[in-house]
């Protein structure tokens, strides 16, 4: 089955960052960090290897797989004993290596929602949305038992429309803080130092492990964060004791 292409679009997109996510609507936006501080005293979000209230955590993310080198990220994340965040595209990507989304799950990472197709979601008609997100939701869970709590619209794009179907789907929004454009370079030793540049306290990582280079920049990214006194954890992990959620959009 044929990687779907995403074109110049999402690279425009990705390279002018967050810029461009929230333009046009007056939303606001919640830090990870934030979220864990006002978290009630009763709040039951789940702990990582860490209390991130104490110690420097980060989010490693990745977008738009599983993809034929997620095998080999999951045998390093495993030797690493790091968890991570993956953001799955539906179609041609959870529906061509299930097994490989069961494997994600099984070993303890964050199974999340990155549409169907990949389609823009604040150029889509309610229906449409809700078919982009709904899908995938369903494909994941018929595989890991589990539906998603957490999506991340293609190219950061959302509005309060797309806010209020998450919501209504049990969806939280989760944008980024690092980027190594890796969809634009395979030059492995470049992602790494883009990402390890960028790095900061709560802050999530996004790269995309459906592309030649980024898949061998992750041990040098996990050992030079590592050595810095980072310690790596899943998106919920990141705002606990605070839970995700659904409708609001985190980012760091």
């Amino acid at each position: 089955m044929k990687m779907p292409s995403f074109g110049t679009g999402l690279t425009a997109a990705l390279v002018t960052a967050l810029t461009l996510t929230l333009s046009g609507c007056s939303m606001e936006t919640t830090a990870p960090g934030s979220a864990r501080a006002e978290a009630a005293s009763d709040a039951k979000g789940t702990f990582g290897p860490v209390d991130c209230r104490k110690a420097k955590c980060i989010a490693l993310t990745f977008d738009a797989g599983p993809g034929k080198d997620t095998p080999r990220l999951l045998d390093i994340l495993k030797e690493k004993k790091v968890h991570a965040t993956f953001f799955l595209l539906g179609k041609h990507h959870v529906l061509k290596y299930p097994d490989v989304v069961r494997r994600i799950e099984d070993e303890g990472h964050e199974v999340a929602n990155h549409t169907w197709t990949h389609k823009i979601l604040t150029d889509q008609d309610p229906a449409a949305i809700r078919t982009e997100l709904e899908r995938t939701q369903v494909a994941i869970e018929k595989i890991t038992g589990r539906k998603p709590r957490l999506m991340r619209p293609p190219q950061g794009r959302t509005d309060d429309t797309v806010s209020e179907i998450s919501k209504d789907l049990g969806l939280s929004q989760v944008l980024w803080s690092a980027t190594a454009k890796d969809y634009a370079t395979n030059d492995s030793a470049l992602i790494r130092e883009r990402i390890v540049d960028q790095a900061s306290k709560d802050g999530v990582i996004l790269l995309h492990d459906i592309y030649k280079g980024t898949v061998p920049a992750v041990p040098g990214i996990i050992d030079a964060l590592q050595k810095d006194g980072y310690t790596f954890v899943t998106v919920p992990e990141l705002m606990a004791p605070a839970e995700p959620q659904p409708g609001t959009i985190y980012r760091p």
